[in-house]
């Protein structure tokens, strides 16, 4: 069985950016909390919520966000 999962490399264009998590936190308008599980893959933003980012860092969803397929 196949197993899928959201990958993301919002960490890396955030820092390529120069911003920290907190700094992304307040353009988007969430908390750094959230910046920090959207990272560490713990929690999966909504549709808004990478359409904003995405905006924010000027690049698309599918940059920032991939499928992860593992295979049990």
């Amino acid at each position: 069985m196949i197993e899928r999962r959201l990958g993301n490399r919002l960490k890396e264009i955030r820092t390529e950016r120069g911003l920290t998590q907190t700094d992304l936190a307040a353009l988007v308008g969430v908390s750094r909390k959230t910046i920090n599980t959207v990272e560490n893959c713990v929690f999966v933003p909504s549709t808004l919520l990478a359409l904003a980012l995405a905006k924010t860092l000027n690049t698309t969803v599918e940059r920032l966000f991939f499928v992860v397929a593992d295979e049990n």
